[in-house]
């Protein structure tokens, strides 16, 4: 008679994974209860086990202070963003310009990519058009660049929120050649 071994439905290390699952899949039904646990918890699995989903490979290590830097960029640079692009709706004269621009990053790490690109499009005025993760390139359509020093500015921002990441949350290595 042949033993079977017991296989966990999570493993260890997926447990982060299965967390930010079940508060998306909570937040979209908009419930905190038990039936939205439970439900976000079964689909979650689900959908781990349907769907390959590569390992996101992070550092391990958080710095304190350029977290909060980074947090308090985020969030001063939201309001503000937020109040040019009411004055650029509300404005008489023709629409602002806008571009497309790529901006390559330093980090190789998938992680600190997508922090890079989610920051950059959830501050207004500007959005991520498109991904290239293999040469860590961000195509970004950003909002009012008539001339070069705004395309200037907005590649200096995002490389600016990548420093902040890499220091805050980047592997050693990154931070190392951020010097």
């Amino acid at each position: 008679m042949r033993r079977h071994r017991f296989e966990p439905v999570v493993h260890l290390h997926e447990l982060p994974l299965l967390m930010g699952l079940v508060v998306t899949w909570m937040a979209l039904w908009r419930e905190v209860s038990l039936l939205s646990l439970l439900s976000g918890l079964l689909v979650s699995v689900i959908a781990m086990r349907l769907f390959y989903l590569p390992p996101v490979e992070v550092a391990g290590r958080l710095n304190l202070w350029w977290a909060f830097r980074y947090l308090v960029y985020f969030i001063w640079h939201l309001a503000a963003a937020s109040f040019q692009v009411a004055w650029l709706a509300i404005r008489p004269g023709s629409p602002p310009k806008t571009s497309i621009i790529a901006v390559r990053l330093r980090t190789r790490s998938d992680f600190l990519l997508t922090m890079v690109a989610l920051t950059v499009s959830l501050i207004p005025g500007s959005v991520v058009a498109e991904v290239d993760r293999f040469r860590s390139t961000l195509y970004l359509h950003v909002l009012n660049t008539p001339t070069q020093k705004e395309i200037r500015g907005a590649r200096s921002a995002a490389r600016r929120i990548e420093e902040m990441l890499i220091r805050a949350v980047g592997s050693r290595e990154e931070v190392e050649a951020l010097r």
